[in-house]
This record gives C-alpha cells, structure tokens and sequence, in this order.
C-alpha cells in the first residue's frame, strides 16, 4: 500500500516507537556496580583536576574534603549518589569556567561575595559585548546540565542509607573544618597566575558569611562617645593650593633599617629631601600586593579592616566610598589623573578609581608603555607632558598620581645594564635592588629639575613612598632562597613592613605633619593634605586624632574600639556604605 493512506496508517506505528522508546529511557534503571562505578568515575576525573591545579598538598586536601562534604549533603537529602556526584562535578565546572573568566576581565577569581556584589545587574552585566558570549555558552552548558541531572535521576534508585549519609555528612565536615586550619593563608598572586579557582571560592564562603552577617564588609562597631561626623560637600581654600605629586615608589625601602646593607650613603637624600619630611611608614603586605597598600592610602581605611576581603576590595568597594583622598581633592577644585604602569581592567582598577574620583586614567596601554618594567622616567615623561597640556589650558591645580615598575622584580636579571651605578650588598639580589633603587633615584632627581625649568609659575608638593619590599630582603629577614612571598609571615613590628614617606616641595615647603612614627599607610592620605595647607574634613580631622591616640597605628590601635568605632561613625555618616 503506497500513498498517503500509508503514510497515515505508518504515523501511529512511529508515535508509538516513539513513545516506546521514551518510555524506555524513562524507566531504565542503573543497577548498584554501575552507580558506583560512574560516580568514582566522575569523582576521579575532579580528583585529577584538584591535583594539578588547586595548588599544594594542603589546600587539596581541604578542596577534596570540602567538594566530599557537598556530595554527601546532597546524597543525604536525595538518597542517590550518582546524581549528587554529577551536580557538585558541574558545580566545579561552573565555577571554574566563571572564576576563568572573570579573571580573563579582571584578573581576580570568582569570590562567593560576587553573587551578592553582582545579583542587582547581573542581567545587564551578562549583557554586556565582553560578557556576551560567555553568557550565552554557559547558558546552554547549564540547559545541558539540566537534562544530565534529570537523566541521572532517572536511571538511579534512590538506594543509600540517610543514617549513613547523614553519618558521612558529620564527618566530613568535620575534617573539612580541621583541614582549614592547615590550609594556608590566599595567596595574593594568585589572581593573576595562580589557578585554585575552586580552593579559593570555597574558602571565600567563611569571609562572605561574615561580612554578610554583620551587615558590611569593614569591621566596625557602636560607639556613643565620639559626636557623628560631619559630612563635607565643599572645600574653600584660602589661596590656590599647591599641585600635588603622588608617586607610589614599587616595592621600595630605606636600606639603612638593615645595618648589614652596604649602599652608597647618597641614596639617604631620596628619602629624607632637603628641606623636606621624613617618616618610616608602616604597610600591610610583603613582596607583592601593591593593591591593599594603594587601597590603604586613597582611602583612609585599613585593608587588614576587611579580613579574608583585602585582597578584592578594588571590586568590592566601587561606589561604596565618599571619604577618599581624590575625593577630598576634588571638592577643593583638582583635577586628578593616574599614570598606571599595568591595564585598566587589572584587579578593577578603572572602575574603582572612577568611583573614588579619579576620572582619568592613562595606563599601560595609553602611556605606550614597550614593557611592564620601564624605568621611572619613562612614567615620569608622561606625567610631564600631561602637566603641560594641563597648564596651557586650565587654571585647576592638578593632583597626578604615578605609579612606577623599575625597582619590581626579579632581581636576578640585571636590568638597565647599560648603566654603571652603585648597587650593594649582601648578596646578588640586593645588589640589582640597590641599582634599580639608584636609577630612581636620578630619575626622580631629574623630575624634579623638569618641575622646577617647565612650569616656573607653579608649586607643587611632591609626596613618595614604598608600597612594600622587595623580594630580595628575604635574606635579611631570615627567610631562605627559594621562600615565595606569600610564605612570609611577618610580625607586625618586623623591619620587613617598614617602608617610608617622603614629603618634598619644587617651589613649596610641606607644612608640618605630626611627627608620630612610624605612621600605618592608611594614615598618608590626611598627611599629605595637611602638609598640602588644604582644609581636611571632618573625617580627616578625626584621622589625625586617631593618629595621635594610636600612636601611629591603625589596625591594630591598642585602644580596640577607636577604629571600629571610627568604621561605625563612616557609616552612619554615609561616608562608607555597607554591603
């Protein structure tokens, strides 16, 4: 029989195929051997994963506990353990692939406070052209999901005993609890070379957890003893203030806090300017972390304050500040503008910059930069030239902050070879530092004699300091070749956290500042306005007294209540919002 009478009679015979067949899948069951099996499967392919890219022997083990604690969680409320495999192998895939991409834009990786920073625009922020077509492939990665789980739900009996899942539960977390305390400390670098996505996102839960529970992400706490804080919207000073010169010193120290360094005694003048200031100044990161030392100085507040949060404060902070340094500036009238030596997207760096009122921003790329590591002049030339467009065109004073790379390491490559300059010692490492550090300083000497030929009508306050040390003083503090930064722990009062503040003036002598020290980083903000002759706000009238009271200190004030106490007045002030 041909035609289409056939084709109607053949219709039902295929539905009911189909349908047959459909039934079939719906009703096919795995047995127990191969649950088992499937799951150790899937369980082996995340273990091989763990062990090449989650980093040392410690955090493994705590990423393994952690992702054997989801699994029995799971198993306990659903009863089947290749289901429950399946959806925590996905979730380390999801979270893999997002921490993969969000470092490709941002070079951190994912942190759970990213879903609570990110859920109100997350629909536009996935919308966006540099987010689009990740979007759309992790949307149908999670469509693909979806349909596994149901399938693995399908085929799999619910067969496993909730005594002994529950059982299972307790245990393991409990060893995922005592693996924390042997798990060492986030690394810094390892937003941008270091994988263990997943180690760190399971380990930002704690941090989230707590931030989320006391309603912000600083400490902070009551206090009735102090009067709120004003909040500043204008600022009137009584002539036209000085152009301010920020110059973020990378990984610069003054050698002579290591008697055993031997240097030439001329470098002294870098750090203690004729007709100057001086001041050891206290930072909170070893090696590396130039971040929370740049957060710390543009706004006022410790990135010790945050706990486990100083190391994503650039992103988590966007808009959350009204009492920062470039802030201040601005409502006196100054047009203020970075020289970054890395990229705009680097840890955030425009949008929080942005959002703390620095509008301009000439990095890497604009600044056309040939390397990561040019000399300071060359940062200096730029920031030079951008004076001289300014002034030709505006009468603003103008507050440049510059950040320089030619003392960065490694310094077992000598760089700049071509110039004969002192280096010193002990050791190789030093040596090349103590160069490098002697490059700067010409370069900043020759900075200074462009300030004074280029622009003989203006005044400037020139304000230096060390972000961190160098590597290469892990020597002197007792650490062994081979040691990696983050391996460093320091105590508080370590010589290895001491670095320097400089106050210097081209036609200006800095007013003075208190002369507590050594001074923590996040006090430098309020010196340098005061030593600017500017009016301070209220919150930097407050700074100054904090300074006082805590000898220096900020963190770790020995009168525990006056920093958090400060904290809480920022808020209630609107200064600091919370969340």
């Amino acid at each position: 029989m041909h035609g289409p009478i056939a084709d109607k009679a053949r219709k039902p015979d295929q539905d009911r195929a189909a349908r047959s067949a459909w039934d079939r899948i719906r009703s096919a069951r795995l047995n127990r051997w191969m649950v088992w099996g499937l799951s150790l499967l899937l369980s082996g392919g995340v273990g091989v994963y763990f062990w090449f890219y989650e980093g040392v022997l410690p955090n493994q083990i705590f990423t393994t506990l952690v992702t054997l604690s989801l699994v029995a969680i799971l198993a306990a409320v659903t009863r089947r353990v290749l289901f429950s495999t399946f959806l925590v192998a996905m979730l380390i895939a999801a979270v893999t692939a997002i921490s993969f991409h969000k470092r490709s834009q941002e070079l951190m990786v994912l942190h759970a406070w990213d879903f609570w920073f990110y859920v109100p625009s997350v629909f536009t922020s996935a919308m966006k052209p540099e987010h689009l077509g990740f979007t759309l492939a992790f949307l149908a990665g999670a469509l693909a999901t979806a349909a596994l789980a149901w399938l693995a739900w399908k085929v799999e009996r619910p067969h496993l005993r909730r005594a002994w899942t529950a059982l299972a539960c307790v245990v393991l977390i409990a060893a995922s609890v005592a693996a924390t305390m042997q798990r060492p400390e986030r690394r810094h670098t390892q937003f941008f070379w270091d994988d263990s996505f997943i180690t760190s996102f399971y380990a930002s839960w704690a941090e989230a957890l707590v931030a989320w529970r006391r309603g912000n992400l600083v400490e902070a706490a009551a206090t009735a003893s102090r009067p709120p804080l004003r909040t500043d919207t204008t600022c009137a000073p009584v002539q036209k203030p000085p152009n301010i010169i920020l110059i973020h010193e990378e990984s610069v120290f003054e050698p002579s806090i290591f008697p055993q360094v031997e240097y030439d005694r001329r470098l002294d003048a870098f750090f203690r300017p004729p007709g100057g200031q001086h001041r050891s100044m206290r930072v909170e990161t070893y090696g590396g972390g130039s971040w929370m030392t740049e957060f710390s100085i543009m706004t006022g507040l410790s990135a010790q304050s945050f706990g486990g949060m100083r190391g994503f404060l650039q992103t988590f902070m966007v808009n959350r500040l009204g009492d920062t340094l470039p802030q201040a500036l601005e409502r006196c009238g100054y047009r203020n503008v970075l020289f970054y030596p890395m990229l705009k997207v680097f840890i955030s760096t425009a949008p929080f910059y942005n959002s703390i009122g620095v509008r301009e921003i000439f990095d890497a790329k604009d600044q056309k930069a040939p390397t990561a590591w040019e000399r300071d002049r060359f940062y200096f030339g730029n920031a030079l030239a951008e004076m001289e467009r300014h002034f030709a065109t505006s009468k603003a004073p103008l507050f440049t902050f510059i950040q320089t790379m030619g003392t960065h390491w490694p310094y077992d490559v000598k760089h700049f070879a071509d110039e004969d300059v002192p280096g010193g010692g002990p050791g190789a490492e030093i040596n090349e530092f103590l160069r490098r550090l002697w490059l700067a300083k010409v370069d900043y000497d020759d900075m200074k004699r462009q300030l004074e030929t280029r622009f003989p009508g203006e005044r400037f306050l020139i304000v230096h300091y060390g972000d961190h040390h160098p590597m290469a003083t892990r020597f002197l503090l007792g650490f062994k070749d081979g040691t990696e930064a983050e391996d460093i722990v320091l105590a508080p009062d370590s010589p290895g956290l001491v670095t320097y503040l400089a106050l210097d003036g081209v036609r200006y002598t800095p007013l003075p500042i208190p002369r507590t020290e050594p001074v923590d980083a996040a006090y430098l903000g309020t010196l340098a306005l005061t030593a600017a002759g500017l009016p301070l706000p209220d919150s930097m009238k407050e700074r100054l007294r904090l300074l006082e009271v805590c000898k220096g200190r900020y963190y770790d004030c020995a009168d525990r209540n006056e920093i958090p106490g400060f904290h809480r007045r920022l808020l209630d002030a609107g200064l600091l919002k919370p969340r």
